[in-house]
Protein backbone atom coordinates (compact mmCIF):
# COMPACT_ATOMS: atom_id res chain seq x y z
CA UNK A 1 0.00 0.00 0.00
CA UNK A 2 1.37 3.40 -0.93
CA UNK A 3 1.35 6.52 1.21
CA UNK A 4 1.05 10.15 0.13
CA UNK A 5 4.14 12.33 0.18
CA UNK A 6 4.23 16.09 -0.28
CA UNK A 7 7.21 17.71 -2.03
CA UNK A 8 7.73 21.40 -1.33
CA UNK A 9 10.10 23.72 -3.11
CA UNK A 10 11.77 26.13 -0.66
CA UNK A 11 14.50 28.74 -0.95
CA UNK A 12 17.83 27.59 0.48
CA UNK A 13 17.88 30.35 3.06
CA UNK A 14 17.52 30.31 6.85
CA UNK A 15 13.89 30.34 7.96
CA UNK A 16 12.11 29.00 4.89
CA UNK A 17 11.78 25.43 6.16
CA UNK A 18 10.66 26.79 9.54
CA UNK A 19 7.91 28.81 7.82
CA UNK A 20 6.50 25.61 6.31
CA UNK A 21 6.74 23.75 9.62
CA UNK A 22 5.04 26.62 11.47
CA UNK A 23 2.17 26.51 8.96
CA UNK A 24 1.77 22.76 9.57
CA UNK A 25 1.78 23.31 13.32
CA UNK A 26 -0.81 26.10 13.11
CA UNK A 27 -3.06 23.74 11.11
CA UNK A 28 -2.51 20.90 13.64
CA UNK A 29 -0.76 18.73 11.04
CA UNK A 30 1.80 16.25 12.35
CA UNK A 31 4.99 15.60 10.39
CA UNK A 32 5.68 11.85 10.42
CA UNK A 33 8.88 12.09 8.41
CA UNK A 34 10.79 14.36 6.08
CA UNK A 35 13.75 14.63 3.78
CA UNK A 36 15.43 17.84 2.67
CA UNK A 37 17.82 18.10 -0.27
CA UNK A 38 19.76 21.05 -1.61
CA UNK A 39 19.66 21.97 -5.28
CA UNK A 40 21.53 25.29 -5.01
CA UNK A 41 19.31 28.32 -4.55
CA UNK A 42 16.31 26.10 -3.83
CA UNK A 43 15.71 22.89 -2.00
CA UNK A 44 13.15 20.15 -2.11
CA UNK A 45 11.62 19.05 1.17
CA UNK A 46 9.57 15.87 1.12
CA UNK A 47 7.08 15.28 3.92
CA UNK A 48 5.07 12.37 5.19
CA UNK A 49 2.16 14.01 7.04
CA UNK A 50 -0.73 12.64 9.07
CA UNK A 51 -3.10 14.61 6.80
CA UNK A 52 -1.45 15.11 3.39
CA UNK A 53 -4.53 16.59 1.70
CA UNK A 54 -4.83 19.28 4.37
CA UNK A 55 -1.05 19.78 4.24
CA UNK A 56 -1.24 20.56 0.54
CA UNK A 57 -4.05 23.06 1.20
CA UNK A 58 -1.99 24.77 3.91
CA UNK A 59 1.04 25.02 1.62
CA UNK A 60 -1.08 26.51 -1.14
CA UNK A 61 -2.48 29.08 1.30
CA UNK A 62 1.02 30.31 2.22
CA UNK A 63 2.10 30.44 -1.42
CA UNK A 64 4.45 27.46 -1.41
CA UNK A 65 4.91 25.42 -4.57
CA UNK A 66 4.10 21.83 -3.65
CA UNK A 67 3.04 18.55 -5.21
CA UNK A 68 1.61 15.33 -3.83
CA UNK A 69 2.67 11.87 -4.97
CA UNK A 70 2.40 8.27 -3.90
CA UNK A 71 5.45 6.53 -2.45
CA UNK A 72 6.16 3.19 -0.83
CA UNK A 73 7.32 2.95 2.78
CA UNK A 74 8.86 -0.32 3.96
CA UNK A 75 9.69 -1.38 7.51
CA UNK A 76 13.06 -3.15 7.65
CA UNK A 77 14.23 -5.69 10.17
CA UNK A 78 17.31 -4.53 12.10
CA UNK A 79 19.82 -7.05 10.78
CA UNK A 80 22.83 -6.98 8.48
CA UNK A 81 21.95 -7.25 4.81
CA UNK A 82 18.27 -6.34 5.20
CA UNK A 83 18.55 -3.06 3.30
CA UNK A 84 20.43 -4.82 0.49
CA UNK A 85 17.75 -7.54 0.35
CA UNK A 86 14.90 -5.04 0.14
CA UNK A 87 16.67 -2.80 -2.39
CA UNK A 88 17.46 -5.89 -4.46
CA UNK A 89 13.81 -6.92 -4.52
CA UNK A 90 12.70 -3.41 -5.44
CA UNK A 91 15.39 -3.09 -8.12
CA UNK A 92 14.17 -6.26 -9.81
CA UNK A 93 10.72 -4.69 -10.19
CA UNK A 94 11.16 -0.90 -10.34
CA UNK A 95 13.69 1.91 -10.66
CA UNK A 96 14.48 3.63 -7.35
CA UNK A 97 14.33 7.38 -8.04
CA UNK A 98 15.23 8.43 -4.48
CA UNK A 99 14.78 7.17 -0.95
CA UNK A 100 15.11 8.38 2.61
CA UNK A 101 14.84 6.73 5.99
CA UNK A 102 12.38 7.48 8.75
CA UNK A 103 13.11 6.94 12.41
CA UNK A 104 10.56 8.69 14.53
CA UNK A 105 12.78 10.86 16.72
CA UNK A 106 16.23 10.83 15.15
CA UNK A 107 16.79 13.50 12.49
CA UNK A 108 20.06 14.11 10.63
CA UNK A 109 21.00 17.65 9.58
CA UNK A 110 23.89 18.64 7.33
CA UNK A 111 24.93 22.17 8.35
CA UNK A 112 27.79 24.52 7.59
CA UNK A 113 29.29 24.49 11.13
CA UNK A 114 28.63 21.30 13.11
CA UNK A 115 30.71 22.26 16.15
CA UNK A 116 29.03 25.64 16.65
CA UNK A 117 25.60 24.10 16.18
CA UNK A 118 26.26 21.35 18.74
CA UNK A 119 27.07 23.99 21.35
CA UNK A 120 24.02 26.08 20.44
CA UNK A 121 21.77 23.03 20.74
CA UNK A 122 23.15 22.17 24.16
CA UNK A 123 22.31 25.67 25.41
CA UNK A 124 18.68 24.95 24.43
CA UNK A 125 18.68 21.52 26.16
CA UNK A 126 18.75 19.70 22.81
CA UNK A 127 21.16 16.78 22.99
CA UNK A 128 22.84 15.73 19.74
CA UNK A 129 22.71 11.96 19.21
CA UNK A 130 25.66 9.66 18.93
CA UNK A 131 25.84 6.38 17.03
CA UNK A 132 25.44 4.49 20.32
CA UNK A 133 22.05 6.23 20.80
CA UNK A 134 20.84 4.76 17.52
CA UNK A 135 22.21 1.33 18.39
CA UNK A 136 20.44 1.31 21.77
CA UNK A 137 17.18 2.26 20.04
CA UNK A 138 17.32 -0.90 17.94
CA UNK A 139 18.70 -3.22 20.62
CA UNK A 140 15.91 -2.36 23.05
CA UNK A 141 18.29 -0.95 25.67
Amino acid sequence: MSISQISVFVQSEPGHLKRVLDAFEAADINVRGFSASDTGDYGIVRFILDNPKRGLEVLSAIGSAATISEVLCVRLEDKPGELARVVGTISENANIIYSYSLISTFIVFSVDNVNALEEALRTQSIQPAELSDLESCFSGA
